[in-house]
């Protein structure tokens, strides 16, 4: 790693390209993506490391080019802090000194450095494995940890890495469940990549059983990711080393800082299509593409459990699409240029399915902030990761390059990369049982339970009342325009999703009364009548004017008793004198004996507590609602129309209890115990 380091501070072919335009900008960083070593926006420029033929070509679309000595001297002060840190390591750790040459064998202090230094918030691959692997410990029925290959030094006996991906979904859970899979770090010196896939791993299983749409996902969903796709090569990075592909010492010759295959160029499809624009035959360059498609133990591994784990839905020809029904989403994570990024890279000619990967891709792009666009840049690409995934089964397909620079400082990638981009991969596993159709419909914001229905609970019989905020206006637009509709519905559904047979709707109306805008608010009931004890997850969802469902969002219901047999009312209770007392939460069943009858009952309230009194009369009778203290003054009231449920609160904010009387009135409809009846919830 010594030599390496040194290697690398002789590469000094590093300029600044100065970009004519945005446009131009977005295209240089899909085309020079290998070159690129960081990106200035603010002054226009970006830090490449270019030969000859690259410049001519840069300034042939209008780029300025100029040297770079300020990132010289940045990269090799880092490459000196590092060494510095791996000499320490071995001395700690008992190294032994080549006498011949002076050079500490520092190979074991660099493999067992447990931080990256001034990167402490990436993991190596060391520490990302072993976070994943107890994952499955202390969340054995959620996670599992699959070794699907080998990277190539262990090929051939030379150290190197398992091959993992940590799968994430409830097994207990089963049902027919769609696939999200993604993958990162397979350019190695691109450090944000895994770190935010794995911050991903830790949001889902985390999450779970606290968070209602982590919950979900994680029930009725899979999420497969696969954090260090370059271990190898990752390894390199974490010394210093500007290092992209992987380590194949038959290519560029054993000892060389450029020597392997670019993964992201080696897969079959599509391999080596372009005529030498979208990938280099030279074993040194760092596009280079392989000896031949597919030849890397890595590219071998990934592919093969794509297609382990999506079906083939895509006819073999160019302009053949995939079924709009079609589940799956594969994310292939990069670093850096800020892009939203989706199929073809070998041709500008879009793909069968470029509008719905298109308004997926904007969907995404609008949580980060990134440019959204076809994945065709000054020159095409060949041989990329989303050959098998998209190519080949017809799977959505999508690179997202994140943030500004390969060696990102923590402050940026905590502070911006992260919470830009975690919201990304959430909505991808939402909408993955149908990306090429969710995205288009409306996204549900936010859900919000009365009666403390999530905090606290309710008692089962509650009527709970349920209030949402659904948009179709959630697109990145910066690069083109998406078609925003009116939101024209919405319902919500209590422990079986939409898609699960036998599932019932809850229909919600717009609060101001007409769906007839791109933002509405919800409202609704849920009948609780039934739920057993503890959380169940509430799913809502809105309809756009296409008739196009969006994605689900979901939050818990908390039943905290069950109702009690036995609470009737009980005749004379006319008035205040006479009421029944409520000695605890629960539901009373009663009756309207005649037009004129009023049943009263008497709460004695604690001081602090909240009394939530609901009236559901029975679908023929309009029965109002009052609550009243002992002077029988009039403290709070409900007058629903027929069948509708009632509602009233009132807060006891003394020191002592204070009575409370609710009374149920007769205003029209049933009489008797035929056609007379109405439950009555108290909560406190």
């Amino acid at each position: 790693m010594r030599l390496l380091r040194q290697q690398e501070k002789q590469r000094t072919n590093i300029y600044k390209a100065f970009y004519p335009d945005a446009a131009m900008l977005r295209k240089a960083a899909v085309t020079f993506h290998a070159n690129l070593l960081e990106s200035n926006y603010e002054q226009g420029f970006l830090v490449l490391e270019l030969e000859a033929a690259d410049i001519a070509a840069l300034r042939s679309f209008g780029f300025r080019i100029e040297n770079a000595p300020e990132f010289i001297q940045r990269r090799n002060d880092f490459l000196a802090a590092i060494q510095a840190a791996a000499d320490a390591r071995s001395r700690t750790t008992g190294a032994s000194t080549d006498g011949s040459t002076g050079i500490t064998s520092a190979a074991a202090g660099d493999a067992t450095i447990q931080s990256i230094p001034g990167y402490s918030c990436y993991e190596t691959v060391e520490e990302t494995f072993s976070a994943a692997s107890a994952f499955t410990t202390t969340y054995p029925t959620l996670a599992s940890w699959i070794d699907i290959g080998d990277s190539w030094q262990k090929t051939v006996g030379s150290g190197g890495y398992d091959m993992r991906v940590l799968k994430i979904t409830n097994s207990a859970v089963g049902g027919t469940k769609p696939k999200l899979f993604v993958n990162s770090a397979i350019h190695a010196r691109e450090y944000t990549t895994a770190p935010l896939n794995l911050e991903f791993a830790r949001w889902l299983l985390n999450g779970y059983g606290t968070n209602p749409d982590a919950t979900w996902i994680v029930d009725h969903h899979e999420v497969h990711l696969l954090l260090q796709t370059n271990p190898d090569g990752r390894k390199k990075a974490e010394g210093g080393l500007s290092w992209r592909k992987n380590t194949n010492t038959a290519y560029c010759g054993a000892t060389s800082n450029t020597r392997g295959a670019d993964l992201n160029r080696n897969f079959t499809f599509g391999w080596n299509s372009t005529g030498g624009s979208g990938s280099s035959g030279n074993q040194c360059d760092l596009t280079y593409r392989g000896a031949s498609a597919g030849s890397e133990p890595e590219t071998q591994a990934v592919q093969n459990y794509i297609r382990s784990i999506f079906p083939d839905r895509r006819g073999p020809n160019p302009g053949d699409g995939a079924p709009v029904d079609t589940m799956g989403i594969h994310i292939d994570v990069h670093s850096y240029s800020q892009l939203v990024l989706w199929p073809w890279g070998t041709t500008s000619t879009p793909t069968a399915n470029a509008t719905a990967l298109q308004t997926l891709g904007r969907r995404l792009a609008y949580f980060n902030g990134y440019t959204p666009e076809q994945s065709i840049g000054l020159y095409a690409t060949d041989g990329t990761s989303d050959g098998p995934s998209y190519g080949e089964l017809g799977v959505a397909a999508y690179t997202i390059e994140l943030g500004s620079s390969f060696f990102e400082s923590c402050t940026t990638y905590n502070n911006t990369t992260k919470p830009a981009n975690l919201p990304a991969l959430i909505y991808a596993a939402k909408v993955v049982r149908a990306p090429y159709q969710i995205p288009a419909g409306a996204d549900v914001t936010s859900v919000t339970l009365g009666s403390d229905a999530s905090g606290g609970g309710v008692l089962a019989g509650t009527p709970v009342s349920l209030t949402a905020s659904a948009t179709d206006t959630r697109f990145n637009q910066s690069n083109g325009t998406e078609p925003t509709l009116n939101v024209t519905g919405g319902e919500a559904y209590i422990d079986t999703p939409p898609w699960v047979a036998g599932a019932t709707a809850i229909p919600l109306t717009a609060t101001d009364g007409s769906f007839n805008q791109t933002t509405e608010s919800l409202s609704g009931t849920l009948a609780t009548t039934g739920l057993s004890l503890g959380k169940h997850l509430v799913f809502v969802r809105a309809k756009v004017s296409s008739g196009q469902w969006g994605p689900v969002t979901a939050q818990f219901l908390k039943i905290a008793s069950v109702v009690t047999p036995g609470n009737n009312e009980t005749e004379p209770n006319d008035n205040i004198g006479t009421a029944n007392t409520v000695a605890a939460a629960g539901t009373w069943n009663g009756a309207m004996g005649s037009s004129t009858d009023g049943d009263y009952f008497l709460v004695n309230l604690p001081a602090g507590k909240t009394l939530t009194a609901t009236l559901t009369p029975n679908a023929t009778s309009d029965y109002d609602l009052y609550i009243y203290n002992a002077s029988g003054t009039q403290l709070a009231a409900s007058e629903k129309s027929v069948g509708v449920v009632d509602s009233a609160s009132v807060s006891n904010t003394g020191t002592t209890a204070s009575a409370r009387y609710v009374r149920v009135k007769f205003y029209s409809g049933g009489t008797g115990a035929t056609n007379g009846t109405y439950t009555l919830g108290f909560n406190w």
